[in-house]
């Protein structure tokens, strides 16, 4: 099971649909988009788990190709934080 990060989505964007996308490359194991706790849209960004093979042909056709009108961002998570290194 690979955990991707998904970013530069629009504020309209919903689990539904954007399960729908990632659909197409295989089973979407598990979905969260980060929400506004005030508004309930999204954040902009989310993760998604999906099989290793299935997760890397999503990364391959996904990464830059326009979803709401703006180019999503698609990468596998992060999970060795180099030492030293915030983000802020």
């Amino acid at each position: 099971m690979k955990k991707m990060y998904v970013g530069n989505l629009p504020t309209e964007a919903t689990e539904v649909a954007v399960s729908e996308l990632f659909s197409e490359y295989g089973k979407v194991r598990s979905i969260y988009l980060v929400t506004d706790v005030f508004t309930h849209k999204c954040r902009g960004f989310g993760f998604i788990e999906m099989e290793g093979h299935e997760a890397r042909a999503a990364v391959a056709g996904l990464d830059g190709k326009s979803f709401g009108g703006k180019p999503l961002r698609v990468r596998f998570e992060d999970t060795e934080r180099r030492p030293g290194r915030h983000r802020r």
